[in-house]
């Protein structure tokens, strides 16, 4: 049996800020690398059941951040939730490398997310966000 091999075309969503094009007045378009990029940060930032017709979407990581201490432990949590979500809810990526640094003195986090885009000939994606700890 052979691994099927998937391959990928161009990608399009719809840009979640709903802010509309300055000239023609319709919806932003995110493509390719952007939509993939923002793709992987709503899902680690949508809590399950959040999402109405999609309860399981999105990752525990707002429990994470929720009262817990900010350090390499909990970004170690933080770093696993973030990858099974992703790998779980977006099939468009490969070679996941997500990578979590603790900064106590700014109650944060900073996340380092790279990936492959899947099929296509773009460079590793590379993007960080901060997670800030809420208490």
């Amino acid at each position: 049996l052979m691994a099927v091999k998937r391959i990928s075309r161009s990608f399009k969503d719809i840009n979640l800020s709903f802010t509309p094009h300055p000239v023609t007045k319709d919806l932003t378009i995110l493509r390719n690398e952007n939509a993939i990029k923002r793709s992987v940060r709503n899902i680690v930032q949508t809590i399950p059941t959040e999402r109405f017709f999609n309860a399981i979407l999105g990752s525990d990581v707002r429990d994470l951040l929720f009262d817990n201490f900010i350090d390499f432990g909990t970004a170690s949590a933080i770093e696993d939730q973030i990858k099974i979500s992703i790998e779980n809810f977006e099939p468009r990526v490969d070679n996941l490398q997500v990578n979590v640094e603790p900064r106590p003195d700014n109650n944060e986090f900073e996340v380092n997310v790279l990936f492959d885009i899947i099929g296509q000939e773009f460079p590793q994606q590379d993007f960080t966000f901060i997670l800030q700890a809420t208490r």
